[in-house]
């Protein structure tokens, strides 16, 4: 069991996953751990999990603890100059992979990034007024290529 804040806290990764699951992430400032395909800032995840004070640890005493539990995580990058560069057409474009996790969702998006994605239009934008948040786009990921290409009649 891990020491956070001087406190031996009970943490794995399935409970982690069914709390998160419910959860819209926070916007991400720097570093995030991956769960369940979404990005979240690190001490959001220990502050839900252990009910902590965030001013009682450090963001990478928060990070080491979800990648000792196996979740990946990274750092954030910053955003090229032009956000949408033309790429071959075999390697797959990176904001088609990042909203992966959110088929049949509704997202709002920054360049190639997910801000944030929910089951309701309503869910995005008030997330996106709580938090000063401003998007590029905002729209719901198809569940389908029949939503995407329309079918046509038999």
């Amino acid at each position: 069991m891990p020491i956070i804040a001087g406190r031996r806290v009970k943490l794995d990764s399935a409970a982690v996953e069914r709390q998160l699951a419910g959860e819209l992430p926070e916007p991400v400032r720097e570093h995030y751990p991956v769960v369940g395909g979404r990005r979240f800032p690190p001490k959001q995840v220990i502050t839900l999990m252990t009910g902590l004070d965030r001013a009682d640890f450090t963001t990478h005493q928060a990070r080491r603890v979800l990648q000792r539990l196996g979740f990946p995580a990274a750092r954030r990058t910053a955003p090229a100059s032009d956000p949408r560069p033309r790429r071959p057409e075999r390697e797959p474009d990176p904001l088609v992979e990042a909203l992966r996790p959110f088929i049949g969702q509704w997202v709002a998006v920054r360049g190639h990034e997910v801000l944030v994605g929910a089951d309701s239009i309503t869910a995005v934008v008030s997330w996106l007024t709580k938090h000063g948040v401003k998007a590029e786009g905002l729209f719901r990921v198809p569940d389908s290529d029949a939503d995407v290409f329309g079918a046509a009649p038999f």
